[in-house]
């Protein structure tokens, strides 16, 4: 324990350093991936990012349209199976208190 609350902890147990050359000798230590993920090729991937142009706008405007049509279309489905299991429902009710209204007399 410290004397004073200023003063950082100091470590408990010394670092393992690895030399390189030990870094390839097959050991439990190390982890069951190959260093090349994979693939077993280790290349450098890069990312371009560029500002969008105009046909990249229309683009992305046609594909949000179509996303939100496809919304549309699926929620008017939707809507639309419902008529007409309503319509038969309605249509049951009336004739349940057609019936009821005849037996009672």
């Amino acid at each position: 324990m410290t004397q004073t609350g200023d003063e950082p902890e100091r470590p408990r147990v010394e670092p393992e350093i690895i030399p390189p050359d030990r870094g390839s000798q097959s050991d439990w230590r190390h982890a069951p991936w190959r260093a090349g993920g994979f693939g077993g090729t280790r290349a450098t991937q890069r990312v371009y990012v560029t500002r969008i142009g105009p046909f990249g706008i229309a683009l992305l405007l046609l594909a949000i349209a179509a996303i939100v049509a496809i919304i549309l279309i699926a929620a008017l489905g939707a809507v639309l199976i419902w008529i007409p299991i309503v319509a038969v429902a309605v249509v049951l009710g009336a004739l349940l208190r057609l019936f009821r209204g005849f037996g009672g007399r």
